[in-house]
């Protein structure tokens, strides 16, 4: 750990939040001395009091440990290219329009690499009203399912979750043009282009 890069990193989180060094110090059950001690780069946090102190700043630990954040750039304003996390043990599914550091049941999640649906694995897509009508035949048991179905466009996100035991059935709003994702909990995430009529785009 060098004292010096996570201290600066200590007083600029401490001040994001609008804290004191002394109201820092009440919440770790510390002195305000320490504080600017550590802020000051003349020693380190006792690494009991690392966990604590990472979650009062709203930081990772690790992040907190070197000192450094890694910000990104900032993101237009294109949704196609969205990522997905999605948690093998909850299910639980994050999305972000940029690599990000996402965590769920401990552990840390990649970003789900979408692929190219063939034809035999599209899902079926027609247009009902004002509305897209996607069915599949996917079997829809608890060890393998299709978890949620998402439609994208360049600036609209419409996410649907599905329920295993339940048929693959769904309505999305109709839009002229985008991607239908979706996810299968045995082989991952895949893609196909759809445009008004439902069809391939």
């Amino acid at each position: 750990m060098d004292c010096t890069k996570t201290g600066g990193l200590i007083r600029a989180l401490r001040r994001e939040k609008g804290l004191t060094q002394l109201q820092l110090a009440e919440k770790l059950r510390v002195s305000d001395k320490a504080v600017s001690k550590w802020e000051r780069g003349c020693g380190c946090p006792d690494v009991s009091l690392l966990p604590e102190l990472s979650g009062i700043l709203g930081v990772e630990l690790e992040k907190l440990l070197s000192g450094e954040l890694d910000v990104n750039d900032p993101v237009g304003g294109n949704m196609k290219n969205l990522k997905f996390y999605v948690c093998p043990d909850c299910g639980n599914i994050t999305t972000a329009s940029e690599e990000a550091a996402v965590y769920c049941c401990g552990k840390k999640l990649t970003a789900l690499e979408a692929k190219k649906a063939s034809d035999d694995e599209r899902l079926s897509v027609e247009r009902v009203e004002n509305e897209f009508f996607v069915t599949s035949g996917h079997e829809m048991t608890k060890e393998h399912y299709i978890s949620f179905v998402a439609l994208l466009t360049g600036d609209t996100l419409v996410l649907k979750r599905l329920y295993p035991e339940w048929d693959l059935q769904t309505r999305l709003p109709m839009l002229s043009y985008g991607k239908l994702l979706w996810y299968c909990t045995r082989h991952g995430l895949y893609y196909q282009l759809i445009g008004a009529d439902g069809g391939k785009g």
